[in-house]
């Protein structure tokens, strides 16, 4: 390799080629002479090659690296921004990741990428937990509760807590329905609602069998027999749901059955507001009007007596007291049967047992370690044993006897008895009906039942036949049929309207005279003489009406004795006669009316005329009425 640009002869290039040269090596040739024996020095221009390794951009070292790390963070962001939109759960763990890396610290150990670091005196709870962002986890045991998924979804849509600041956390164990699919389906639809507001937190779904024997019924799961070790079983499954999807971030857990039909929208503010450790409401359950409309539900809510610690104290160490059951006459006073449906919603009450349809607990009580104890706690367990387990680490455990949710009505043996023994009563009376309605209809086939009916539509027919016949002859012959009928109809209408007048004019002449015997001054004689004047008038009027005919006469043909009148005899009363012109007068034994004078004779003479008109008009009627029966 010629490095030097010498030919390849050999020869240098100040050398001819006749200046004979020494070569070394094996052959003997003619030997190269060194720069000094040739008197040339050594030579190295320092410009030679610079212009080959010049740079060719101006920017310097830390510019370039400048614009290396530029574009990793741009390509980070991108990749953060992305995994955010792809996977929502990851936003709160990132960005509070984010935040905690840079404001937490500078330091080496705040540098670390898979560290997360809260702060728990930030989660407390509050009653203003919607305005300070505190978070909820809520918890939903589940259990072959596919029929009842859908009516629990629509309650958690209609909540008015702010949804992304609900984590919800669900338990499907022992099932043996569609509930885990059904779940998952209803999860996908709510979160892929189009308002971003709908949509909820972080959302949990565990799978776990506890070996639950006992069935869903509701005569198995509210059987005496099975009350202490189904309680126990799911004791542990809210101590499994509870310990995987309790977070550090959250402030409140809520419990909440997915059976519960009716519940206000607002009941986690509603309880919230009370800021306490542990808060339950009242549960009730609607029943048929036949079972008396309503009933209470939950009576695992009551205070602690007397008698029940007594009975405590006599049962074995692993015994579980259960409310409600005639084994256990605990005599506690009970949330339920304190309810007034007008009373104070607000109203508190302190409690030691608590039922599990809805509870809500402060997050820091479960971190102190309270529990749903699987075991007999001071003999009790589950929401109960958590109930006293609370009080015994001096949480404050209310519950408000005015403020009632409803639970869903589930028929026990006896309802559904009872309701078949009705369905089957109302189906004997449909059938008896039924049967009674063919009988009638035979009969009526089989004998001539429509004579009577068929009668009486032929003499309408005549009767309609008739008129017309009286119309057409009336229209032709004026002077007979139809003109007669309205002749004969003038004249009834002509003599109507002149009684009318009559009675009319009668009616004025009595409300005059009465009004004058009012303004007359009266005395207590001549009331009384008034008064019997007025009955006797009425009594001879009664007399006068009877026909004659009417009175009995003596029977001659038998040869029975006619006895002579008697005369009459002689009376105090002051009465009425006519004389033989008819006209009316007092008679007066005893000169009562002569004595009175001056303006009461006046009153006693205008009453006698209006008691004298009255008689004249019972008189018309009766002779009148009279001549009607006859």
């Amino acid at each position: 390799m010629n490095r030097h640009a010498y030919p390849s002869s050999g020869l240098s290039p100040t050398d001819s080629p006749q200046s004979p040269k020494t070569f070394f090596g094996n052959g003997g040739g003619r030997r190269v002479p060194t720069m000094g024996e040739s008197g040339r020095g050594f030579h190295i221009r320092p410009d030679k090659y610079d212009d080959k390794y010049k740079p060719s951009s101006k920017r310097t070292m830390w510019q370039r690296r400048r614009k290396s790390l530029l574009r990793l963070g741009g390509m980070l962001t991108g990749v953060f921004c992305i995994l955010m939109l792809i996977f929502p759960s990851l936003r709160p763990a990132a960005l509070f990741s984010a935040l905690s890396l840079f404001t937490l610290g500078g330091g080496e150990e705040f540098n670390i990428e898979t560290v997360r670091y809260y702060d728990l005196s930030n989660v407390g709870g509050t009653s203003r937990g919607w305005e300070r962002e505190e978070r909820i986890l809520l918890c939903a045991p589940l259990r072959d509760a596919a029929p009842h998924l859908p009516m629990f979804f629509s309650h958690l849509r209609n909540l008015t807590y702010p949804h992304n600041l609900i984590d919800l956390a669900f338990l499907v164990g022992d099932s043996k329905d569609d509930t885990a699919e059904l779940l998952s389906d209803l999860l996908a639809q709510l979160q892929a609602a189009e308002n971003v507001k709908e949509t909820f937190g972080e959302i949990s779904v565990l799978e776990k069998d506890f070996g639950q024997v006992v069935n869903q019924d509701v005569e198995s799961r509210h059987g005496f027999a099975a009350q202490a070790g189904r309680r126990k079983s799911m004791a542990q499954a809210r101590n499994w749901l509870l310990s995987a999807a309790l977070r550090p971030t959250h402030s409140w857990v809520y419990w909440r059955d997915v059976d519960v039909e009716t519940a206000p929208f607002t009941i986690l503010e509603d309880l919230m507001r009370h800021n306490k450790d542990v808060i339950v409401p009242n549960v009730w359950r609607p029943l048929p009007e036949w079972l008396g409309g309503e009933q209470p539900y939950d009576l695992n809510s009551w205070q602690e007596s007397e008698t029940a610690l007594a009975l405590a104290d006599t049962l074995d160490e692993d015994a579980v007291i259960v409310e409600g059951y005639a084994e256990y006459a605990t005599w506690r006073p009970h949330l339920a049967y304190l309810r007034d449906p007008y009373g104070d919603p607000d109203m508190e009450m302190e409690i030691d047992g608590v039922g599990g349809v809805s509870i809500l607990a402060k997050a820091k009580v479960f971190r102190s370690g309270v529990h749903f104890p699987a075991f007999s706690f001071e003999k009790h367990a589950e929401t109960e044993g958590f109930g006293k387990m609370a009080k015994r680490m001096s949480f404050s455990v209310v519950g408000l006897p005015h403020y009632t949710i409803w639970h869903l009505y589930e028929p026990s043996y006896e309802d559904i008895r009872h309701m078949e023994e009705l369905e089957q009563e109302r189906a004997a009376q449909e059938a008896a009906e039924q049967q009674r309605r063919e009988r009638t209809e035979r009969i009526q086939q089989d004998f001539d039942t429509g004579a009577s009916s068929q009668f009486e539509k032929d003499k309408a027919a005549m009767r309609e036949a008739v008129r017309k016949m009286k119309e057409v002859r009336g229209r032709s012959h004026p002077d007979e049929g139809w003109a007669e009928d309205e002749r004969f109809r003038g004249q009834r209408e002509e003599t109507r309207r002149k009684g009318e007048e009559e009675e009319g004019t009668k009616k004025e002449e009595e409300r005059a005279a009465a009004q004058k015997v009012e303004e007359l001054p009266k005395a207590p004689v001549v009331e009384e003489v008034a008064k019997k004047i007025a009955a006797d008038v009425e009594q001879k009027a009664q007399v006068e009406a009877k026909p004659e005919a009417a009175k009995p006469k003596p029977d001659v043909a038998k040869g029975a004795a006619l006895e002579p009148p008697s005369p009459p005899e002689k009376s105090s009363e002051v009465k009425l006669q006519r004389d033989a012109d008819g006209k009316a007068h007092l008679e007066d034994p005893l000169g009562e009316i002569k004595e009175l004078g001056g303006d009461s004779a006046a009153a006693v003479a205008e009453g006698v005329r209006r008691q004298e008109v009255k008689m004249q008009e019972a008189a018309q009627r009766a002779a009148a009425g009279g001549g009607g029966k006859s």
